[in-house]
Formats: C-alpha cells, sequence, structure tokens
C-alpha cells in the first residue's frame, strides 16, 4: 500500500484529532467559538508547515501543542479580558491552565471526557434536531460546513448559518461543556444518539437529491457512534447504535449497481457486504448484551441491530427468518412506538405470514401517517405486488414517486411502478 501523501495524513489527523482540541480548549477558554478557532490556527499551521517539514511522529500532539500556544497568546493579548483580570480572575487562571497543559499522551483520559463533554455540549436540548446534527458534525466529526452543506443538501451560507445560530443559542442558554448528571444524562444521551442515527440515515437513504446515498455521512456516524461507545462503555443502547449503524452499513456497497441506481435489499448481492463491519457490529451486539444481562435495560437500537443482525446470518434473501424479524419487531412496537417502525412491522409480517397480514398493519395506521414520505406507500406498493394486486400497486409506487425527493428513488419507484402496470 502506498504512503499517504501529506494532506491525506492531515485529513486524517484533523479527522482523529479535532473533537479532542476542540473539547480541551473549550473545557479551559470556556468558549467554544475561540476553541475552535484556536484548532483550525492549529490545522491552518499543519497545511503551512508538515508538506516542508514532514508528518510529525505523533501528530495529535503537535496539533495539540501549536494549538495551546496559540490559545496563551490570545489570552495575553485580550485586552477585555485583562481589564477584567480582577474582577472575574478568569484570563490569568485561563492562561496558567492553558500553559500548564501537559502533552497528549499524559491526558488521554482527560481529553476522552472533554470530547464526550463536547458530543454533549452539541445536543443541548434548547437546539433543534438539525442544528444537534450539524453542530455534532462541525465540532465533533471535524467536517467543513462545505461538506456538512452537501450532505444536507443546503446552500453552505444556509448551513454556516444555521451553525452560527446554534452556538449562540448555547451561549443564550447558559450551556456549559459539563457533562450532565442524572436524569438530564439520560435524557442528554438519549439525544446523543438521536443525533448520530439522523447522521446516519440521511447518509444510508438521502432523503433528497440525486444520489442514492450518501457514504461520507453514514462513515461519519458510524465514526460518533464508536466514540460514543467508548466514552459510554456501560450503556447498552449506546452499544447497539453501534451495532445497528455497523451492521446496516455493511450493506452500504451493494445498495447500488455498478451504474449507482439503487438495489433493495433482496436482489442485493450478500458478497459485497463489508465482512469487517459485520464483524465489528456483531461483537457491539454482544457487549450489549452482556451489559443487559446485568440487569441493564435495552431500546431501540439494540432491537433494531438485533433485526440487523438476523439479515446477516443467511447467504441469501429467500433464506431470511423472517418470523424471528416479526417477533422482534413486536417488541419495538412495545418498545418505542410510532408509524416507522409500523411500517418496518408491516413489510416484516409481510414475510413472515403473507402480505395480506402486512396490509391489515398498514391499514391501522392514521390517514395522516408519514403524510411527506414515500415510506408507506411504497411498502403497501410491494405488498399489493405481492397480493398480486398490481394495479393497486402501480398506484401505490407512483404515490411514493410523487412524494420523494430523492432523483434516485424517484427514478426506481417509478419503474416499480411501470413493471406493476405490465404484470
Amino acid at each position: 500500500m502506498p504512503e499517504p501523501t501529506t494532506a491525506e495524513a492531515i485529513t486524517a489527523a484533523w479527522r482523529l484529532e479535532s473533537a479532542r482540541l476542540v473539547g480541551a480548549l473549550a473545557r479551559m477558554t470556556r468558549d467554544v467559538d475561540l476553541a475552535e478557532d484556536l484548532a483550525q490556527d492549529a490545522l491552518v499551521a499543519a497545511l503551512e508547515q508538515w508538506p516542508v517539514h514532514g508528518v510529525p511522529d505523533n501528530p495529535g500532539a503537535w496539533l495539540m501543542t501549536t494549538a495551546k500556544r496559540r490559545g496563551i497568546d490570545h489570552i495575553r493579548r485580550a485586552e477585555t479580558l485583562r481589564r477584567k483580570t480582577q474582577e472575574l480572575g478568569h484570563a490569568t487562571r485561563a492562561a496558567e491552565e492553558v500553559s500548564a497543559m501537559p502533552d497528549l499522551e499524559s491526558q488521554v483520559d482527560h481529553i476522552e471526557d472533554d470530547v464526550l463533554r463536547l458530543i454533549f455540549l452539541c445536543c443541548h436540548p434548547a437546539l433543534t434536531a438539525e442544528s444537534r446534527a450539524a453542530l455534532t458534525l462541525r465540532l465533533v466529526g471535524g467536517l467543513t460546513t462545505d461538506e456538512i452543506a452537501r450532505g444536507f443538501l443546503v446552500p453552505s451560507t444556509t448551513m454556516g448559518q444555521r451553525i452560527s445560530r446554534a452556538k449562540k443559542t448555547l451561549t443564550e442558554a447558559g450551556a456549559q461543556l459539563e457533562l450532565p448528571t442524572g436524569a438530564e444524562r439520560t435524557q442528554r444521551l438519549d439525544d446523543v444518539m438521536a443525533v448520530i442515527y439522523l447522521v446516519f440515515t440521511e447518509g444510508y437513504v438521502a432523503t433528497s437529491g440525486d444520489d442514492w446515498t450518501r457514504p461520507d455521512l453514514v462513515a461519519e456516524a458510524i465514526r460518533l457512534a464508536r466514540l460514543l461507545a467508548g466514552q459510554a462503555p456501560d450503556e447498552p443502547e449506546v452499544h447497539g447504535l453501534q451495532a445497528l449503524l455497523e451492521l446496516q452499513g455493511s450493506r452500504l456497497p451493494a445498495r447500488t449497481d455498478a451504474d449507482g441506481a439503487p438495489v433493495l435489499l433482496d436482489d442485493q448481492d450478500r458478497s459485497r457486504w463489508d465482512e469487517l463491519l459485520i464483524r465489528r457490529g456483531l461483537a457491539a451486539l454482544r457487549r450489549a448484551e452482556e451489559i443487559a444481562a446485568r440487569g441493564v435495560p435495552v431500546g431501540r437500537y439494540y432491537l433494531q441491530a438485533a433485526i440487523a443482525a438476523e439479515h446477516t446470518k443467511t447467504a441469501t434473501a429467500a433464506a431470511t427468518d423472517w418470523p424471528r424479524i416479526a417477533r422482534l419487531y413486536d417488541v419495538l412496537a412495545d418498545a418505542a412506538p410510532g408509524p416507522v417502525v409500523e411500517v418496518n412491522r408491516a413489510v416484516a409480517h409481510g414475510r413472515a405470514s403473507g402480505p395480506d397480514a402486512g396490509l391489515a398493519i398498514l391499514a391501522r395506521l392514521p390517514a395522516d401517517a408519514l403524510r411527506d414520505s414515500p415510506l408507506l406507500p411504497s411498502v403497501r406498493g410491494d405488498l399489493l405486488e405481492r397480493a398480486g394486486r398490481h394495479a393497486e400497486a402501480a398506484d401505490a409506487f407512483d404515490d411514493a414517486a410523487r412524494r420523494t425527493r430523492n432523483g434516485d428513488e424517484r427514478t426506481l419507484l417509478e419503474r416499480r411502478a411501470a413493471s406493476a402496470r405490465s404484470s
């Protein structure tokens, strides 16, 4: 394998270390904006110096030391902070704390705590779900504003404004870079997992645009899930989330054909599934099970991961144990009721007990369920087609095609509608 270029080494180091940098600097300066600026300054310095002097032996320590020095310079130059030194006593303490900070290697535990604090900060309840996702990708994922904007198909200026508003909201809410405790920690952890899952699902099936998937968002969500699992090792749902994302993400290479067109689960070449991700996902699922065996409750992510694991047990779609998957969906429906779960439960029961069983589940959903989503009519179309009701299936696929904002998905649904009509 060829040696990575300097640019590739810088990109890799930034993706790996940016959250640690921002978290540690935010703890010391008590200012997320300043912390991000200092981390960015270190990145600029790397872009300038590494091509000339070579990649350092410990890129993370180099970036941290550089950012620390920039922080010391900033604090010493800050006239407003100096004027308030006697009143607040903050600037002197901050400068001393940054200056006294040991090297990265001796601060691993503290720095990892900083990363967890940063994740929780990004998922503060004062922020909307969209803002949480954007800020998490920016501060924890290390993505640029342009990268995040492309992932969510909005102009870069719009995404920049969204991130700026999110930071302002945190300031106005008096949000602190501290780990919540008790019930607040549980609630915030749920929000963190929800944001990571939102990032993953947007990458796994893009809600709009021309591409069926966005692998960069899938990869980033998996990385964040692994990071969170490392920070919250005693939470089975965190490991369940990691397992779910690894197992579903393993299918990504098979979800499109050579021309980039969508390939549904039944038609996928399972030999193209990523075996490494499957092994990692199953290992994370086992960790969740071990923790749950000690009496710690599990929830939606563990159950969805258990469902995803069932698909990895067979070499072909035809051999899938749909009755077991249907039973798991019944449990999931009790643990996390909602229209999306019901639609997927209909798929499972439709495969396990025949299409009429699935259609009966869909019939119990409210008329306006998932009104703006193509999911419900597309599943209804699939069940109707399996039941031999081809004309009704075609109408359902047409309805789904009108609802989707994704070009590849629309093409797929229109093709299925035409096929149903010709049957």
